[in-house]
Parts: C-alpha cells; sequence; structure tokens
C-alpha cells in the first residue's frame, strides 16, 4: 500500500486543523501544546493504520502501537476507532469544503482549460493527503449512516460547484446573445447536473488508483481529466 500524504496537520490549508482538539473525550476543554502534540500522534498513527489495513481491521491496539503511547492515553482523547476516524474526517471534509469554493468560472478558451487543470491538480493533492479516510468514506458497508451521509454530502457540493463552474460562462455567453426580450436557450434539464456528476466519479475513480499501488503518471493524468472534463461540458 502507498504511503499516504500528510494532512499537514497544524500547516495544511488551515493554520489549524479540527482534528487537533480531539474527539468526544476531548471536548469542552483547551488543549496545551502536549496535548495536541499526543493528539496529533494518535491521528498520524491512526490514518497509517486506516491506509495499511482498511477501516474494518483496525484496532485501537494498532494505533496505540503505532503511536508508541498506552490506551489511558488514547481514551484521554478519543473514545474509539470511529471517534478517531471522524476527527480525521473533519479534516477532510474541511480541506474538500474548500477546493469546492475555489472550482473557478471555466471560460471557453486557454486560460479557462488551464484554470481547470489547476484545480484537479489541487483536487489530487488534497484527494492524496486524505486519501485512506476518502476510501472508507466510499464505502457505505463499512461505515454509520451518519458518516455516510458526509460522503454523499461532499458529493453534492462537488458537483453543484463543477456544475456552476463549468457552466457560467456559457450562459453568460447566451444571455448576451439573444435577443433583447428573449430568453437564453438553456440546456436540457438536468443535463449539466448529470455531467457533473459523471465527471466527479471519474475525478475520484482515479484518484482512488492513484492513492494506491496503480503506478499512473500524476501529470498526465490531470491533463487528460482536465480535457475530458472541459470536452464534456464544451459540447
Amino acid at each position: 500500500m502507498a504511503t499516504p500524504a500528510s494532512p499537514r496537520f497544524g500547516s495544511g490549508v488551515t493554520a489549524r486543523r479540527p482534528s487537533l482538539g480531539g474527539g468526544t473525550p476531548a471536548q469542552g476543554r483547551e488543549l496545551g501544546a502536549q496535548g495536541r502534540k499526543t493528539v496529533h500522534k494518535l491521528l498520524e498513527a491512526g490514518l497509517a493504520e486506516f491506509d495499511e489495513k482498511g477501516f474494518q481491521a483496525v484496532r485501537v491496539d494498532d494505533v496505540v502501537r503505532r503511536a508508541k503511547t498506552s490506551h489511558g492515553t488514547f481514551y484521554l482523547y478519543f473514545s474509539n476507532k470511529d471517534d478517531l476516524f471522524k476527527a480525521l474526517l473533519r479534516d477532510a471534509l474541511q480541506d474538500m469544503e474548500i477546493i469546492t469554493g475555489e472550482f473557478p468560472i471555466v471560460t471557453r478558451n486557454e486560460a479557462g482549460h488551464a484554470a481547470l487543470r489547476r484545480w484537479i491538480s489541487t483536487f489530487c493533492d488534497t484527494y492524496a493527503a486524505h486519501a485512506p479516510v476518502i476510501r472508507v468514506l466510499s464505502q457505505a458497508d463499512l461505515v454509520s449512516e451518519e458518516v455516510w451521509g458526509y460522503g454523499l454530502q461532499l458529493l453534492f457540493w462537488l458537483a453543484e460547484a463543477i456544475t456552476q463552474g463549468m457552466t457560467a460562462s456559457v450562459r453568460a455567453a447566451r444571455a448576451a446573445a439573444a435577443p433583447p426580450g428573449t430568453e437564453p436557450e438553456e440546456p436540457a434539464p438536468g443535463h449539466a447536473e448529470l455531467t457533473a456528476v459523471a465527471c466527479l466519479m471519474m475525478l475520484e475513480r482515479v484518484n482512488y488508483l492513484l492513492s494506491v499501488e496503480v503506478r499512473l503518471p500524476k501529470d498526465e493524468m490531470v491533463d487528460r481529466l482536465a480535457a475530458i472534463i472541459y470536452a464534456a461540458f464544451a459540447s
């Protein structure tokens, strides 16, 4: 299994990772520097264990052993394995929400294509940082309905952002070209949304393969993904 990219606890997309506050037992109390350091170690250990073994096979014993700490220390900050996973999930959702909000308006020119490619590259980096968590999130039979619901919500956010960003310039151009007093031509109902979902599924599957032991050239895949998504909406 490939080693996951670090989620950059404390120095990533945002200055403060939500997970560094710990899980349920740590809520309601301010953690000092040593407490945050311990939580960091447990999170890193959990992420590595989920990456190597998957969600079901991981035990608290495994996390404690890798973090070189005790069970008592673990339970000061997390209730159980699920609580630890949810802390990691908060980081993943935060970063995905950030890049969702950064999806560009893709104009029908080289600048638009380049903007789309940059976003896809950022998406790939973000996915890599949280790959063990996102892989678990995509498997409904492994997680609770609550966690699965988070995954569906993330899908809706991303699909909506892609739809809006990929169609905004086309809608504006149609509005400008429409004769005065007439409504601009609209795409078939649901067409853009379905295209966005299809593109997103492709994007997720490619990144899934990049996150395990499948040797795919990342830069070339980003180029191909950008070309495919651009063409899907241009048509």
